[in-house]
Formats: C-alpha cells, sequence, structure tokens
C-alpha cells in the first residue's frame, strides 16, 4: 500500500478564505514548512553579503575554492547523517565510521599488497558494514540510534586504532586510485579537487532519490509517524535497515573523499565530524524530529558552517567566539525548526 504526499488544494471556500487570512508571519510559516532548504539559504546569501564587506578578501575565488573544499567532507558525511535524522534518529559514529573505512582501504594497499582499486572497495565495504550494524541493532533489539551509535563510536574507534597501530599512513605510500579525489583543477577562477564535483554529484543523486523514489517517501514517511507508516503497510524496520547501510556506504565512499582531501590516512582526522555533520544538518533545515528536511539544505547547512568559520576568521575574530557563534545558529536553527512545526497544529 503506498500513501499520496502530493498537497491537496483547499476543498471549499471557507479554506480559501481562511488561507487569506493567514497574517505575513503565518505565511512565512507555512513557506518555511513547504521549503525546508529556503531558510539555510536566505542565511547563507545575508552571510556572505556581510562577510564580504567586512572584509572583500572573502569573495575573491580563492577563498570561495578553499571553503567549498573544506566543506566537500562534511557535507558528505551530512548526506548520510540526514537519511538517519530524517527517520527521527541520530548517528554519532559518523567520523568513526569513515576513519575507520579510510584506514583499512590506506592499510591494506600501503602494508599489505593489496591493489589499490580492491582496497577501495573493501574500505566502502566496511564503512558500509558499520551503517548495517548499526540499522540491525537498532531493529532487531529496538535499541535508541542514540544509545547504538554512542556505543559503536567507541568500538569503530578503538578497531581503527587497534588496526592501524594508531600509525598514519602518508600519500607517497597509497598508490595513485586512493588519491585521486584530491586531483586539483580550474573551473574559471576557481581552483577545486575532484572531491568537490564528486560530492555535489553524490548530494544531486540523494536528493533526487529521496524525492522522486517510493524509498524516499516511506523514509520521509517513517520519520513523521512511526506508528501511521506501519497501518499504512510500510516495512518500518526494513526501510530503517537499508537507511542505515545506506549511510554507512556513504560515509565509506567519504573516506576515499577525506584521502584526497587530507592527503594522508590518519586515525585523528576529522575528529568532530560527528557534532559538524548534526550541526550542518540541524543548520540546513531537516528537523531533528524528523520527517522534515533535505539534501539540498544539509549541503547549505555545511556550506554556512565554513563561511561563517572563514569569515570571522577575516574579520579577525578570536577561535572561541567562532565556536560561540556556530552555537548560536544551532540553537537558532532548533528554535525555528519548533516553530515551524507547529503549523501543522
Amino acid at each position: 500500500m503506498t500513501t499520496s504526499v502530493e498537497p491537496q488544494a483547499p476543498a471549499s471556500a471557507a479554506e480559501q478564505f481562511a488561507l487569506r487570512q493567514q497574517s505575513p508571519l503565518q505565511r512565512v510559516q507555512h513557506l518555511l514548512h513547504s521549503h525546508p532548504a529556503l531558510s539555510p539559504l536566505m542565511v547563507l546569501i545575508v552571510a556572505c553579503i556581510a562577510f564580504t564587506i567586512i572584509n572583500p578578501r572573502f569573495a575573491q575565488p580563492a577563498t570561495i575554492s578553499i571553503i567549498l573544499q573544506q566543506t566537500a567532507v562534511i557535507a558528505a558525511l551530512a548526506i548520510g547523517q540526514t537519511l538517519i535524522i530524517l527517520t527521527a534518529g541520530i548517528d554519532l559514529a559518523v567520523g568513526a565510521t569513515a576513519i575507520l573505512a579510510m584506514l583499512v582501504m590506506a592499510n591494506l594497499a600501503a602494508n599489505n599488497g593489496v591493489p589499490g582499486g580492491l582496497a577501495l572497495l573493501i574500505g566502502i565495504a566496511v564503512g558500509t558494514a558499520c551503517g548495517f550494524l548499526n540499522g540491525l541493532l537498532v531493529t532487531r533489539l529496538n535499541l535508541p540510534p542514540f544509545i547504538v551509535t554512542l556505543g559503536t563510536l567507541s568500538i569503530y574507534t578503538a578497531i581503527g586504532l587497534l588496526y592501524s597501530g594508531g600509525a598514519s599512513v602518508g600519500r607517497n605510500q597509497m598508490p595513485p586510485i586512493l588519491n585521486l579525489m584530491g586531483t586539483r583543477f580550474a573551473i574559471g577562477p576557481f581552483r577545486l579537487t575532484l572531491g568537490v564535483i564528486i560530492v555535489a554529484l553524490l548530494a544531486a543523486v540523494v536528493a533526487f532519490i529521496l524525492s522522486q523514489t517510493s524509498w524516499g517517501r516511506h523514509l520521509y514517511a517513517v520519520g513523521d509517524d512511526i506508528e501511521a507508516a506501519r497501518l499504512v503497510g510500510i516495512q518500518v524496520d526494513r526501510v530503517l535497515l537499508s537507511v542505515y547501510t545506506v549511510a554507512g556506504l556513504i560515509y565509506g565512499f567519504t573516506a576515499w573523499v577525506l584521502i584526497g582531501r587530507a592527503g594522508t590516512a590518519s586515525p585523528n582526522a576529522i575528529v568532530g565530524a560527528n557534532l559538524e555533520t548534526i550541526t550542518a544538518v540541524v543548520i540546513g533545515g531537516t528537523s531533528l524530529f524528523g520527517g522534515r528536511g533535505g539534501i539540498v539544505g544539509t549541503i547549505l547547512g555545511a556550506l554556512i558552517v565554513y563561511a561563517f568559520n572563514t569569515g570571522l576568521a577575516l574579520a579577525g575574530v578570536d577561535d572561541q567566539l567562532r565556536v560561540l557563534a556556530i552555537g548560536v545558529l544551532i540553537i537558532v536553527a532548533v528554535s525555528i525548526d519548533q516553530w515551524i512545526r507547529k503549523v501543522k497544529a
């Protein structure tokens, strides 16, 4: 059995009249509810204008290129995080999964004589398996996602350290295919890496799947109301298991992008990725309560985080105040989400 998610026109003249009687603030509320990415887009535009006024260097192609390169890894991980948060879950092991996958593919190729292509596939498979395990624990044991991923955060981190011996693998020790995502090229005045382009394509593919497939509609339905989803015949556990598995696949793939970005495979890479991905998702307009949001907003949220960091740095703001600014952004974003959700009432 399937459910329709298409908006319906007002059924009566009375409903049409009620819509016309909405205040401007209520219209904004409905608009933001219908288009979650609109709010982060407005924030990004205003921030870019403000930072350019403060320091014109912010708008220079070199600065924008750096922001895009810095954003790529967290944006890719945040795509997987978005899928999970849309189901009203959360993944605290996102960074640990990506690091484990990265260490596996790098060490297999550099220290165990495994061909680069095969090592890459094994690393991605490890990330997928980590996501699958998270999904099994959530669906089969009915454990809260927060508790499951808090536990696997420690498990995956420990496995990565034990497997690698806490040592890094340098760029020159790895075959060219593992460094491929760090390939730089020019697009007009901008200098980007292949990883930036691949992450943009990944975002487009996942956004299409969410909006145009039954799997995407079921994912939103589970996040919006899990019991209602069961009542209409959606296999909730199957959807949840697939979401965590796909997220793990994305994390494993992001490990490849991370090697290209960092130029090394280190167990100390992206240590703050767990919070940074949640920050990007929340600022991007995806509800922590599930059922509302999307990939476009998440990419905008990741860009906002790095635009703020870069813009405040160019403005001469202290590091601690930059962290404070991001914290304020998170609270404001969640507050706006709570306000927008009231539109259903």
